[in-house]
């Protein structure tokens, strides 16, 4: 019961969304074919034709973001977008019925869609839309200004319930007055609590007549953190006008990023990765458990090293990673530092003592990283991406280099195909931002089919 009452973890609602759906469909093609008594194939047809729905429907609400937790849809978008997915799986069983009438047992349309699409409709609008409300927050924003609009746009962001403001930082000479929430400084300490504070988003709620030069500075820091901002649609009182584009200023503020959105491409980005990552854990999985053997009979310690590291927007998280080391290496690192042989913030070393017989094996075809493939399933990171950081790398991180942090971290990008620990810790840095201003979903596709001929030569490892 307290569950209930309670939030919900983020995200939660739109992957049990897109499993009852997936199960909905399944009942539907059986109990309709069941109605229709209609081929004399038996049901191995059917099976066949219930993946080959399945996979419809699965690319068809990735490319609509029909599940996206991000993505704002309205009761009408929703009914609209349930339809167009029922009928595109309608479709493809029509052709099936014309073109194989009597090799498959498959269902009529009509019973199919009586069957199908008012309980995905009905469960959709009734049920998941007023659980998404009960989530926590997906998002946390920092307001820049504390005047009328700053608490306006508190409000209204409290009201959508997809964000958490995380705290204010007032314009220089404005008052305070009136805020409901923590006031973490002047404007000009933005940079400084960027690297503190992991936000998604800023809020620049200044007024451009007065406060230009000051909001001016703040998107020039905005830029070169790579952290995505807003500022004000317009200062000007409108009494009949209205954008002619509703959506693009829908909570009266113009939004920028560093990086190209592109949000089909990055829907299926995450379709990629849950289905790469669960397929290389299922054809993995007679490996792990002898990794896991060899490593408690060679070295004292756990089996999984459980490290904190740095994500998207500098939210911290815990990766997985099979411990290829002795079991106190994060204490004896501070020994070793003097031998460092990589420039910048990064430890690494060719020989390192604290490698384990077993782990130098692990390293060179990156067997250790396998359990990161759980990583990528829970959200944390992505199969290609700029490698996620340790939080002593990050605050030591210039502000341009900062902006690697603007994308989701990932097990592989081209620093792993470029040579690995055998270019300068600038290079990487700049390999990483040529990936995220560049980005697109074949170069990610790419970047794998380059990664394995590293991995299986264990080029540039250590």
């Amino acid at each position: 019961m307290a569950v209930w009452m309670g939030r919900l973890p983020p995200g939660l609602v739109a992957k049990v969304n897109f499993f009852v759906d997936l199960i909905l469909l399944l009942v539907a093609l059986h109990v309709s074919t069941i109605l229709s008594e209609t081929g004399s194939g038996g049901y191995s047809g059917l099976i066949w034709f219930a993946a080959g729905a399945s996979a419809v429907w699965i690319v068809a609400s990735t490319a609509l973001r029909h599940y996206d937790p991000w993505a704002e849809h309205e009761p009408g978008d929703d009914a609209a977008m349930v339809t167009v997915l029922v009928m595109s799986v309608a479709t493809v069983l029509g052709l099936v019925n014309v073109f194989a009438p009597n090799i498959v047992a498959l269902p009529k349309i009509g019973y199919f869609l009586v069957a199908f699409w008012p309980a995905t409709l009905l469960l959709r609008l009734l049920v998941f839309r007023l659980l998404s409300k009960r989530e926590a927050p997906l998002d946390e924003v920092l307001i820049i200004g504390t005047g009328a609009l700053g608490r306006c746009t508190a409000e209204d962001l409290q009201r959508r319930a997809r964000h958490r403001v995380v705290g204010y930082l007032h314009f220089p000479g404005e008052s305070r007055h009136g805020i409901r929430g923590e006031v973490l400084g002047e404007s000009t300490d933005l940079e400084a609590k960027l690297k503190t504070i992991p936000v998604s988003e800023i809020y620049i709620a200044g007024n451009m007549l007065k406060q230009a030069e000051a909001m001016q500075a703040c998107v020039g820091i905005c830029e070169r953190f790579g952290v995505p901002f807003a500022i004000p649609a317009c200062n000007f009182r409108l009494r009949l006008a209205r954008p002619i584009n509703g959506h693009a200023v829908s909570d009266g503020y113009i939004h920028y990023s560093s990086v190209d959105p592109k949000p089909h491409q990055m829907a299926l980005k995450r379709l990629f990765d849950i289905v790469c990552s669960g397929v290389a854990l299922w054809v993995t999985l007679p490996l792990l458990p002898l990794m896991a053997l060899l490593i408690k009979l060679t070295s004292r310690g756990p089996v999984l090293f459980r490290q904190p590291r740095i994500g998207l927007h500098g939210r911290p998280f815990n990766i997985l990673k099979f411990r290829s080391m002795v079991a106190n290496a994060e204490q004896l690192q501070e020994s070793l530092q003097k031998h460092n042989e990589q420039s910048g913030p990064v430890f690494k070393i060719k020989r390192d003592p604290r490698i384990t017989p077993i782990g130098r094996f692990m390293r060179k075809y990156s067997i250790d990283e396998l359990p990161q493939l759980i990583n990528v399933l829970r959200g944390d990171m992505s199969i290609v991406g700029p490698r996620p950081p340790v939080p002593t790398e990050v605050a030591k991180y210039e502000a341009w280099q900062r902006r690697r942090l603007s994308v989701r971290p990932g097990i592989t990008c081209i620093w792993q195909v470029s040579g690995r620990n055998e270019i300068s810790f600038e290079q990487w840095m700049y390999l990483d931002l040529q990936y995220i201003d560049h980005w697109s979903l074949a170069q990610d596709v790419s970047l794998v089919f380059k990664t394995f001929p590293v991995v299986l030569t264990g080029r540039g490892a250590s």
